[in-house]
């Protein structure tokens, strides 16, 4: 019975997700389905877009825990003691790392100013120059692409390592995930290459070498999942605590809510049921880690890029987690 329904997952794959890469399924930490479609296979990483923020979230907890960061609280401009604000802004002041991790942070403009960010040599110094203005600290506001980067000046000024060092050495090599270069663009087809494309290694980088922290970061679907079942463990991988307890229980609850979508998010985490405690990281193009901890499982779609996707959440809830309950 089980094969014939999961043949029928993959027929429905094939033939309403067309865009679908990778699936990955855990279940009470066994891999208990791994498929691939689109001529991928499971050591092709794709570009997984804004699930990229959840795994600068489980920086900053590493981050914390090893006292590089004394507090949430403290202040982003502190990070920065050469950058210059401007005489009359005075919001920035008080932008707090919380406020960047719940996208509770005011920003200057209305419209992302892609073509100028893009453009520019340092996209933390750009992001700065846009935080503010005046917004309401504490009012949700998503921050796609621009703004975000600023998360990893954080890291860069508080461990003395790039984001992609500080990742390899505390996150990657313990569970065994690849990622082995910076990606630099020299052209705006270079990058909507990268987003499409197959196999598509490494985490994309500004002229500086300062890794993006809202989006630019490839995995494989196996990758995805593991990153998914280190958080169902509470942190453990292979008898080794790689990030607390107490943060991925923190960073996995409400903090803030994009009231006009109904939304819950959490630091850098979309929080899906709060009664079963599931959360997911979700990427554009349909890319998702789907974690539900009340039922042991955790989901990992890897997709290619396609504008539009339809909701992996629905998917999963719907085609997937029925299946190995």
């Amino acid at each position: 019975m089980k094969q014939e329904q999961i043949k029928s997952l993959e027929n429905k794959v094939k033939n309403k997700y067309g865009n679908i890469a990778g699936i990955v399924v855990f279940k009470d930490d066994n891999a208990v389905y791994e498929g691939y479609f689109n001529q991928c296979t499971g050591n092709e990483p794709v570009h997984i877009f804004s699930v990229t923020k959840s795994i600068v979230s489980m920086l900053f907890g590493i981050a914390l825990d090893k006292g590089c960061i004394k507090s949430l609280d403290e202040r982003v401009i502190d990070f920065f003691p050469e950058y210059q604000i401007r005489k009359r802004e005075k919001t920035i002041r008080h932008v707090t790392i919380r406020n960047l991790l719940t996208m509770t942070a005011p920003y200057k403009y209305k419209f992302n100013p892609y073509p100028k960010y893009f453009s520019s040599t340092d996209w933390v110094i750009s992001s700065l120059d846009l935080l503010g203005g005046r917004g309401k600290i504490g009012k949700f506001r998503y921050a796609p692409v621009i703004g975000i980067d600023i998360l990893s000046g954080i890291l860069i000024n508080a461990t003395g390592k790039s984001v992609l060092e500080f990742a390899q050495y505390n996150l990657f090599s313990p569970l065994g995930i690849s990622v082995d270069k910076n990606v630099y663009f020299e052209s705006k087809e270079e990058q909507v290459a990268f987003y499409k494309s197959k196999g598509a290694d490494g985490w994309v980088a500004d002229p500086n070498g300062t890794n993006t922290a809202g989006w630019g970061l490839s995995l494989t679907a196996m990758d995805m999942a593991k990153l998914g079942q280190l958080y169902l463990n509470g942190g453990h991988w292979n008898g080794r605590q790689i990030i607390s307890g107490k943060w991925i229980a923190e960073s996995t609850q409400v903090q803030s809510v994009w009231e006009a979508r109904h939304l819950k998010y959490g630091y850098l985490w979309w929080v899906i049921d709060e009664g079963e405690h599931s959360f997911a990281a979700l990427g554009d193009g349909g890319n998702a880690i789907y974690v539900n901890p009340k039922d042991g499982i955790v989901a990992a779609v890897s997709s290619l890029f396609v504008p539009r996707a339809k909701d992996r959440i629905d998917f999963i809830k719907s085609e997937i987690e029925p299946l190995f309950k």
